[in-house]
């Protein structure tokens, strides 16, 4: 028996809706960057982008457990001197909803090549509309 190598032009992607209304943010960025990675399918190859695309709606709406609300901070440092930076979770959900996800996911996923690839197919959006309707559409 052989072992099963997928091609690339072998891989299907499919389109996942996650609602993040009132999930807590490490276990959907879990699940989510799964689902980027394509564990999920029995033809999961390491090496390959096999990922799904998804579509997170809600993203303002997301929980932290215990104090992390008031405590979380991100920070970030541009390389010059006095270039660095703290923002508090409840700041940075208040005004860009959609980077605390994309952090979140990107601290999930391997740092590889195909990182920014997989980063690439996630889409966050802060409130219900979303332009991928016709995605999840059911085709007759």
């Amino acid at each position: 028996m052989k072992t099963y190598q997928p091609k690339a032009k072998d891989v299907k992607r499919n389109w996942h809706l996650i609602d993040a209304k009132d999930q807590v943010l490490g276990r959907l960025s879990t699940q989510v960057a799964r689902l980027l990675m394509g564990k999920h399918k029995a033809t999961y190859s390491n090496h390959m982008d096999m990922g799904d695309y998804v579509v997170i709606i809600n993203a303002s709406q997301v929980v932290l457990t215990g104090n992390k609300t008031k405590q979380k901070l991100y920070r970030s440092h541009s390389g010059y001197p006095g270039g660095f930076k703290e923002v508090s979770f409840e700041k940075m959900i208040n005004e860009q909803p959609e980077k605390v996800i994309l952090h979140a996911v990107s601290g999930m996923l391997p740092d590889n090549r195909l990182k920014s690839k997989r980063m690439v197919r996630l889409k966050v959006f802060a409130d219900l509309n979303h332009p991928y309707e016709d995605k999840f559409k059911v085709k007759s």
